[in-house]
Order: structure tokens, then C-alpha cells, then sequence
């Protein structure tokens, strides 16, 4: 079966892949176009393709039309494709190494740990910034590396069993998650307001400072995971096999999860919480093309940014003049998705 699947991975993985770049070319192109200023879809692209070097083209936008661009809707294009790139490969890859499509990224507490960090930075005024991290973003990821460095403390470092682990992410995610509804009921309105539109998913970019701040993990986490793709069909024959492969399972758990791990905290400690991406991207790629994990993994981090810009858009603009929790909105659009998928895994039987 693995053998199959990998052979059909060579088979789709260039025309997925081309198709799957089309649609981010295209959502990139909506997100910087829609708005509460809209802006001509001639004049980004002549603005865009000025900026390549060696290319002289005149832009057709004004002034303050070119300061939007540039200042608001590209940094906002750009962070909305990575987080949702980010989250995109760590739940396939998350769904790979403990063989469950029900995996996604915030499985080992990731979420609990970031929400209470940001609770309590937005709450109590937790100045816990360090090098390209403001104090949010900083509180949220100390606290979901906390969290799941806990379950990993609880599963005694144990990568060889999955079941312990999911276990403990159980565990730390209800400790975590207790902690932060505690310190919330201590915060006054104004304060419980905006933390709790943190913890609904924000994308919001103040320049391309949080776009620079999370590219780099995004860069190295995604090759990590992309060259540890094969080690990963190599598991679905199980563990035995895959030991008697020369394959070494409890390390590649180690090192998928801490990649995987390592981008989602990143992920959101700059969006907040934004669900069902990670969980039901994945299962789209592999209805659509292959299940091995060659083709899997960079198509869901593809795939990932541009859905999550699609959806921003409807966040910026279905209620415009005001804005939907971006995290609300991919809920709307991803649990109805994933309840057809299991309806339809369930009817298949």
C-alpha cells in the first residue's frame, strides 16, 4: 500500500503542486485587493511586478492607494498565507506520526499553553517580551512550548508510544486550559474583551514585523518536515516494520513533533487561536491527490495559506465596517467540512 502510494506520488505531485501555487497566486491576489479601501486588481498587480528587480512597470495606484499595499494589505496577505502554511504542514505531519486523521496541531496542549500565556500578558500586563517577540506574542509562545514540553515530561520523553503521548497533551491541555478560564474571570471587561478576541483568532498585522518575525520558522521547519516525509510513509507500515526498515521510530516522532511542535507555537503566538486548519487541509490533499506523505506535507502548507487567506478575506469584509474573528469563521467553514468527510468515511464501510 506504501509502495503505491509512493509510486502515485510521483505521478501528481507536480500538477498538485502547480494547481495548489495557482490558488495562493489567486487568494494573495483577492486579500490584497479586498477591503475596506478597494484597490484595483491591475493596478497591485503593475505595482507588484514594479517591485521585481530589472522590471520597470508604471502602477496605475495612487499615492495613498500604494501606502495601503504596502503598509496594510500585503503584510496582512503575507501573514495570513504563512500562519495558515504553518498550520497546514503541522497537522498533516501531526497526523503522520501518531496514524491519526483526527490529529492537529494543537493535540499536545499547544493551545491551552498559548491562550493562557496571552491571557495573562493581555491581562495582567506580562512585559515577557525577548529578542523579535513583543510581549504577546512572546507569552503565547513560552506558553505552548511550557505545555507541551509538559506532556512530553509526563510521557517521561516516551516517543515510542503514541497513546502515552496523546494521553498527556490531554492532560496538559486541560490544566492549561483550566488555568487561563481562572485568570480570565480575574480580568474587568475591557481587558477579558480583548483577550478573548486574541483567544477567537486574529490576524492583524502591524507592518511586516510579525511576517519576518515567523518566516524563519515557517522556512525550517518546513524543510525539516518535507525531508522527514518518506520516514513518515515508512511508519504507516507500523513500528515493527519500519524498525526492521532501519527506520528508528521514536526518534522521527521526536523530531517531527519538535518541527511540527515549534512552527504551530510560533503560528500562534502571532495569529492566536485559529482552528480546524491544520485538521481538515490535509484531509482535502489527501482526497484530492495521494496519501504519501512526499505529496501531503508541502500541499498542505500550501494549500493551508490559501485557504486561510480566502477565509480572511470573508472576515474583512463580510461584516464590513467590522471584523470576524478569523478563527470563528474557519470554524464555520472547516466543521461542517470535516463532519461530510467522517459522515462520508462512515458511509463508505
Amino acid at each position: 500500500m506504501v509502495v503505491r502510494a509512493a509510486d502515485r506520488a510521483y505521478r501528481v505531485s507536480l500538477p498538485a503542486l502547480l494547481v495548489t501555487l495557482a490558488l495562493l497566486v489567486i487568494a494573495g491576489l483577492v486579500s490584497a485587493t479586498r477591503g475596506a479601501a478597494g484597490l484595483p486588481v491591475g493596478g497591485v498587480v503593475s505595482a507588484l511586478l514594479d517591485a521585481v528587480p530589472w522590471v520597470t512597470v508604471d502602477s496605475d495606484l495612487t499615492t495613498s492607494q500604494e501606502a495601503i499595499l504596502w503598509s496594510i494589505r500585503l503584510p496582512r496577505t503575507a501573514l495570513s498565507m504563512l500562519v495558515g502554511a504553518a498550520l497546514g504542514i503541522a497537522g498533516a505531519a501531526y497526523q503522520g506520526v501518531f496514524r491519526n486523521p483526527l490529529a492537529d496541531p494543537y493535540l499536545l496542549g499547544v493551545s491551552a499553553g498559548a491562550g493562557l500565556g496571552a491571557v495573562l500578558a493581555l491581562g495582567f500586563d506580562l512585559d515577557l517580551g525577548f529578542g523579535p517577540f513583543s510581549a504577546v506574542p512572546a507569552a503565547a509562545f513560552t506558553g505552548a512550548l511550557l505545555a507541551v514540553s509538559g506532556s512530553a515530561l509526563i510521557a517521561r520523553g516516551s516517543f515510542a508510544s503514541t497513546a502515552t503521548l496523546l494521553l498527556s497533551g490531554v492532560a496538559m491541555a486541560a490544566l492549561f486550559s483550566a488555568a487561563q478560564t481562572y485568570a480570565l474571570q480575574q480580568l474587568d471587561e475591557t481587558r477579558a474583551r480583548e483577550a478573548l478576541s486574541w483567544l477567537f483568532g486574529q490576524l492583524t498585522a502591524h507592518g511586516w514585523d510579525e511576517v519576518l518575525l515567523l518566516l524563519p520558522y515557517v522556512a525550517v521547519s518546513s524543510v525539516v518536515l518535507c525531508v522527514y516525509a518518506r520516514h513518515l510513509d515508512v511508519l504507516r507500515l507500523g513500528d515493527d516494520e519500519a524498525t526492521a526498515l532501519g527506520l528508528r521510530p521514536a526518534r522521527v516522532r521526536l523530531v517531527v513533533i519538535a518541527a511540527a511542535t515549534l512552527v504551530t507555537a510560533a503560528a500562534v503566538s502571532v495569529s492566536g487561536l485559529i482552528a480546524f486548519v491544520g485538521l481538515v487541509v490535509p484531509h482535502v490533499v489527501r482526497m484530492l491527490t495521494s496519501h504519501s506523505y512526499r505529496v501531503v506535507l508541502p500541499l498542505s502548507g500550501v494549500l493551508g495559506g490559501a485557504f486561510l487567506s480566502s477565509v480572511d478575506v470573508g472576515a474583512r469584509t463580510l461584516v464590513a465596517p467590522a471584523e470576524l474573528p478569523v478563527g470563528v469563521l474557519t470554524a464555520f467553514v472547516g466543521a461542517p467540512f470535516f463532519a461530510f468527510v467522517l459522515w462520508r468515511r462512515g458511509g463508505s464501510r
